[in-house]
């Protein structure tokens, strides 16, 4: 296989520091896979002299699999293992650890269970604050943040401290390490004891890390330490796709290389064998805007192409309408859904997308886990309110919305599986304010049994004054009121699609049992890709490729996220919407929404720069 120039320079670069600059499908894994081979036949190094650094598993087996392949079906030794692998190896070599000593994620998700619940807070997606948490957990280790210093964005920094000290004292009491105290004590390890630094040193003298850009503090500590006396360190990754900050990684580290190596090499890898000249130049339009980066001349190897289109739609559901009649066109000109990737900031926003998909029937993948807007305790009430107006007397709705607004009716007051509001009437004979409560909720439910699904919302919200109660509830549990208004205007809109109660309940059967099936599918196929299309956040989609690429939800609020004010943050926020650009291989799509839960909502300042104007 021939190499351009810029591949060639990278392989063949000997001893030293090297920086190479690798932009988008310019062909990284085949340059780090081809210098391995050239150090071993060209340049004479043994096998076990190098080391091979990756971010995942699945990297890492790609790795050893192509590096197999050009050596010709030999299995070398050489090491190729994520930053994890290698420094538990070590730690492993000098503890005499073994698997017993590592808390698994299970270990880890059910402790922090167990400490937030004792911390009694208010959550809507449990699985996904754990996720969040244990991240920022990581986060403090990974770059040695004292612990009263740091920021917690998911909850107090009372209630942070508390659940990490909670946490470190249930994991030590279990004797184990979780996989970051893995770096923290490799890093404790090399500072506290030279003579094994040296044996590791002298062990590894060629080291090279893939996907650079995404490298944290205390990992990049550790390599630098590994890699000296020589500096044999080769290092490939593009800042423009450093997207990982929320995990700690630092993307300065990477900017700063040439000042901790300035006798470094750099090269850049330009030209994009991937994408179509047209979705090239148009990434690099907007990723221009960055200040904070590398300057990069980038070419497409693939002349043309379609050109960029963005598309104006009024709502979610119409966006996604939209997406699936243009799915529609990808499948009549051949390409096969697994081709086609629907991407988006947050899992949220794949909701409209999801439901009209189940509805439709058309086979998709979903990567991540996304909450079921119908399990929202907000969707519970509004359904147990539905269920008594259709006549149902079962007593968990009254328990459910009995006191949603505050009607002051004791739990007492229903007794039994099955409950009435004459039961109630009897239980308060003697008190005459609590029967008129009483009346009133039973002429509300009455009234409710008259309308279809948005009326009824619309009558529970402003006349019941359930809209009243949620202002307190997040008062009360110092939660967004705002977010619970979103929740509930979300479901005010959805239900303008059904014009009866029972309709609309088959529809939520339907939509949760297929989503409990996607996301069971999901834990158990990681990586692999089924004939269906791919749905997924552009943080998964990193270091994927597809024909054709869909980006929905391009607004502002979204992306940039809402919580990105300072200007590191828009600009990594504007280097995620490169990443999504930057999978399309043919076809890319770009739509983004004018309406939101009844309110105006803006496209983004991502889409103003790729059309060069401002949109009114």
């Amino acid at each position: 296989m021939g190499f351009n120039e810029a591949q060639t320079q990278a392989i063949q670069h000997t001893d030293g520091p090297c920086l190479v600059l690798a932009g988008p499908g310019s062909g990284k894994t085949l340059t780090i896979v081809n210098r391995v081979k050239y150090l071993i036949e060209k340049q004479k190094v043994r096998p076990e002299e190098i080391l091979v650094v990756t971010f995942t598993r699945f990297a890492a087996a790609e790795m050893k699999s192509r590096l197999c392949l050009v050596m010709g079906k030999r299995d070398l030794p050489v090491t190729v293992g994520t930053f994890h692998g290698i420094y538990y190896g070590i730690l492993k070599w000098a503890y005499r650890m073994n698997q017993e000593n590592i808390l698994s994620e299970t270990e880890k998700y059910q402790i922090l269970r167990g400490v937030i619940n004792k911390e009694r807070m208010e959550i809507f997606d449990e699985e996904d604050f754990i996720q969040d948490i244990a991240a920022e957990i990581g986060k403090v280790k990974n770059n040695r943040i004292p612990l009263e210093e740091f920021v917690s964005e998911k909850c107090s920094a009372d209630a942070f401290r508390n659940i990490y000290r909670n946490y470190e004292q249930h994991r030590r009491e279990l004797k184990k390490i979780d996989f970051d105290d893995m770096l923290v004590l490799c890093y404790e390890l090399f500072q506290s004891r030279p003579d094994v630094l040296a044996q590791w040193q002298k062990k590894f003298r060629y080291v090279l890390i893939d996907e650079f850009q995404d490298i944290n503090r205390i990992q990049y500590d550790v390599i630098r330490m590994l890699a000296q006396p020589e500096n044999n360190l080769f290092v490939v990754g593009d800042d423009d796709q450093a997207i990982y900050g929320f995990r700690g990684a630092d993307s300065e580290l990477m900017l700063g290389f040439g000042k901790d190596f300035p006798d470094a090499k750099q090269i850049l890898l330009g030209m994009n064998y991937r994408s179509t000249a047209n979705i090239v130049q148009n990434s690099l339009k907007l990723i221009e805007n960055n200040v904070e980066r590398y300057s990069k001349k980038l070419e497409a190897n693939r002349e043309g192409g379609s050109c960029l289109h963005i598309q104006e739609v009024k709502d979610p559901v119409e966006e996604a309408e939209y997406v699936l009649e243009e799915i529609q066109k990808c499948k009549e000109n051949g390409i096969k859904e697994e081709e086609i990737a629907i991407l988006f900031r947050v899992h949220t926003d794949a909701r409209a997308v999801v439901e009209a998909m189940v509805e439709r029937k058309i086979p998709f993948q979903m990567k991540e886990h996304l909450p079921n807007i119908y399990e929202h305790f907000i969707a519970k009430d509004i359904m147990a309110y539905f269920r008594l107006a259709t006549g149902a007397r079962h007593r968990q709705d009254f328990l459910q919305i009995m006191n949603r607004p505050k009607r002051y009716l004791g739990r007492d007051s229903v007794a039994g599986a099955k409950a009435s509001f004459e039961d109630m009437r009897k239980f308060y004979c003697d008190k005459d304010w609590m029967i008129d409560r009483i009346d009133q909720f039973e002429w509300d439910v009455k009234m409710l049994m008259k309308m279809a699904p948005y009326a009824a919302i619309q009558y529970i919200r402003k006349k019941i004054g359930y809209d009243d109660f949620l202002k307190e509830y997040a008062e009360k549990h110092q939660i967004s009121w705002k977010q619970l208004m979103d929740v509930m205007a979300e479901l005010e809109e959805r239900s303008k699609n059904f014009k009866s109660y029972d309709e609309w309940e088959i529809h939520i059967a339907k939509y949760t049992q297929e989503l409990e099936e996607q996301q069971a599918k999901a834990r158990k196929i990681k990586g692999e890709r089924e004939n269906k299309v791919q749905l997924m956040t552009i943080h998964s989609a990193k270091g994927l490729e597809f024909e054709d690429v869909f980006v929905i939800h391009a607004n502002e609020g979204e992306i940039p996220h809402q919580k990105a004010e300072k200007k590191d943050e828009i600009e990594e926020e504007r280097r995620l919407f490169y990443v999504a650009l930057t999978r399309a291989k043919n076809n890319l799509c770009i739509s983004y929404i004018t309406q939101k839960n009844g309110n105006s909502i803006k496209p983004s300042r991502f889409v103003e720069e790729l059309l060069g104007q401002r949109i009114k």
